[in-house]
């Protein structure tokens, strides 16, 4: 029998049964995500057994690196408030602020209940902080001219922290292969830290507007077939993405960042904006369930269960303390109203960015022990997240709707 042929009709049908079956679905206290790691799990070794290949960890971080550099700049391009302090205060604390207290605080708890050592268990932390910009998508911006607070923060923070978590995985992994930080930090702190970051923010700005420039130029002269012009914005997530990584700077800063330049360029011409905006958005779904689905068939009994108790404890610190408690710290002033605190402070959505973190971290030499002690404790949390916050997503949102 031919698995690569029973493969394609499984997923013909799983498109066509969740593309014919949205308006159902999206009235279901259910995600598109956990439809899709179902799917997954019944075509690995406990259903049907039609995928039997594991990926390696190359494989793993190039397709998670292109799902989260398309994601990050759907999210660039849904931004549209204006770039100062008063306007993206949320956001600057939720990245500021919550991250870095969420990587160290599920550090400590890692090295403190687990045993796990210091360098080891900032990787964890970081690895796990970022929230998904991909599975996501029910408590984001529902377009452009959405002006609500929640959905702006908790899209502006899934585009972003994907890129700034990447400082504290170098950071875990220095400390991970040498716990002398003499021989390190400075270096860390020049390159990975200030460098890094500044460069993938010139050069988002730089790569979009040079692109830009020459779409203008050029439809002038003769305009481009009307197909054709979507992939525009592939070419810019591209573009922005490998110069950066070319001259050491953070590619998924730079794409978010290229998307903010293109949404505020194009903010005239709403045709254009929304044409980029679709068709990011369709990509991001489809390469959603290629990844959601692999994850689904990567899920095994045995390691799961060996590493249950810790994982069950990391998934409730993170969900349940660390992050609801950093919300709370973080809007002390109560500039926030209760119902937008209460739900930033539950919709932490791990996902893709995470497991293309651990994937990056197995490549520069994550192993041994360590290496599977963090990989099944990481894919066990997606899961939970997708479970738990897939199911509470509707009603949690509908609830916060009607009190807006």
């Amino acid at each position: 029998m031919d698995y690569y042929i029973l493969d394609l009709l499984v997923i013909g049908l799983l498109l066509l049964t969740v593309t014919l079956g949205s308006g159902w679905i999206a009235r279901l206290p259910l995600s598109y995500a956990l439809i899709y790691i179902v799917v997954g799990i019944s075509l690995g070794p406990y259903g049907f057994n039609l995928i039997t290949v594991r990926p390696d960890a190359e494989f793993l971080e190039r397709l998670t690196e292109f799902v989260v550099i398309v994601s990050v700049f759907c999210c660039g391009l849904k931004m549209n408030r204006p770039l100062n302090l008063r306007n993206w205060q949320t956001t600057i604390r939720l990245i500021g602020w919550l991250m870095p207290f969420s990587i160290f605080t599920l550090a400590a708890i890692a090295h403190w209940l687990l045993g796990m050592s210091w360098g080891a268990a900032i990787l964890l932390g970081a690895i796990l902080a970022p929230t998904d910009p991909v599975l996501a998508s029910e408590v984001q911006l529902a377009s452009v001219k959405d002006k609500d607070e929640l959905r702006f923060a908790l899209t502006s923070e899934g585009g972003l922290n994907d890129a700034l978590a990447f400082p504290f995985v170098y950071f875990g992994l220095y400390a991970y292969k040498d716990s002398n930080w003499d021989n390190w930090f400075k270096s860390w702190v020049a390159v990975d830290l200030l460098w890094a970051i500044a460069a993938g923010i010139v050069m988002g700005i730089i790569v979009a507007k040079a692109v830009i420039w020459c779409d203008r130029k050029l439809q002038k002269r003769r305009r481009a077939d009307e197909i054709m012009e979507d992939f525009i914005a592939l070419s810019t997530i591209l573009l922005a993405y490998s110069l950066t990584e070319l001259v050491n700077g953070y590619g998924f800063l730079a794409v978010f960042v290229a998307g903010v330049v293109v949404q505020r360029t194009y903010f005239t011409n709403q045709e254009k904006r929304m044409a980029q905006l679709e068709f990011t958005e369709q990509l991001e779904k489809l390469l959603e369930i290629t990844v959601v689905v692999v994850l689904g068939t990567m899920l095994l009994i045995n390691p799961m269960i060996n590493y249950a108790w810790q994982s069950i404890a990391i998934a409730f610190c993170l969900f349940v303390l660390i992050r609801p408690l950093g919300v709370w710290l973080f809007n002390l002033n109560g500039y926030l109203p209760r119902p937008t605190q209460y739900l930033i402070g539950w919709f932490g959505i791990r996902g893709i960015g995470s497991i293309y973190y651990l994937a990056y971290a197995l490549g520069k030499g994550l192993s041994g022990n360590t290496a599977e002690q963090i990989s099944w404790i990481t894919f066990t949390v997606i899961t939970i997240s997708v479970i738990i916050h897939g199911i509470s997503a509707l009603p949690l949102m509908n609830w916060y709707e009607g009190k807006n």
